[in-house]
């Protein structure tokens, strides 16, 4: 079950490699369903949501991920993910909160910029103690919110298809990258049986050095203004993990 909203987390958190000017997002709160996959097995093993508030200064987000009763007696989790933006949707201030069993802990990631550059002064909170870690990339960078925001915000008309764009997410203690690949429009089967026509983007994270961080990913995006995310599967050991949009 870590492993399910573990990789709910990285599906939600994905990006964009060329953006338009700022979209302006309303206060909003996004749902939804995570059902595993395997064979016959369709089980909603929890849910997600994502809730946008408009600040004086820009835009607060937060990422709340659960694990349904079922799966509270197999491994239960409580993850919140938190995100001050500015009005460019910037990321300013990034906190991981992790309750997952009997594991408990608390990342928060500072963002300073210097004309392309971005830099990042990571705190990790552990029941060991405390740790720092400095972190930079001569790009702008991400955090695991702020790059959901990013990818609204793509001009989907300026993609090439099956080309390969890349970015840098600073995820607490490292650098990864984040690479995607745009494969046009599909239609897709929602889990109430209704079709909708989305932009397919498939993601690849890696390690400074090339090492595969993450399993690869895929998500489908509405092709209306709102650029909600409307699915997005992601592979397993065994089965796959399915995040469905459930609405407003």
């Amino acid at each position: 079950m870590k492993r399910i909203m573990t990789t709910l987390l990285l599906m939600v958190a994905i990006m964009l490699p060329q953006q338009m000017g700022a979209r302006d997002f309303n206060n909003e709160t996004l749902n939804y369903e995570v059902v595993y996959h395997w064979g016959m097995i369709w089980k909603h093993a929890a849910d997600a949501s994502l809730t946008t508030r408009k600040t004086k200064d820009g835009y607060y987000a937060q990422l709340t991920g659960k694990t349904r009763s079922w799966a509270d007696k197999v491994y239960p989790v409580r993850d919140t993910l938190k995100c001050t933006m500015d009005n460019d949707l910037k990321p300013l201030r990034y906190e991981k909160l992790t309750h997952e069993k009997d594991y408990y802990a608390r990342d928060v990631i500072k963002f300073s910029y210097n004309y392309s550059h971005t830099k990042a002064h990571c705190t990790r909170y552990r029941k060991s103690g405390t740790t720092s870690i400095d972190l930079s990339a001569k790009a702008q960078a991400y955090d695991m919110v702020s790059v959901f925001y990013m990818l609204r915000n793509l001009d989907y008309g300026e993609l090439s298809r099956n080309k390969n764009y890349t970015t840098v997410i600073f995820s607490g203690k490292e650098k990864e990258y984040l690479t995607i690949n745009y494969k046009g429009i599909e239609t897709i089967k929602m889990r109430d049986g209704t079709k909708r026509k989305a932009y397919r983007i498939d993601f690849r994270f890696t390690q400074e050095g090339g090492k595969k961080s993450s399993d690869n990913l895929s998500a489908w995006m509405s092709t209306d203004d709102s650029r909600i995310p409307l699915l997005l599967v992601g592979k397993l050991p065994v089965g796959e993990v399915k995040c469905y949009y459930a609405g407003k």
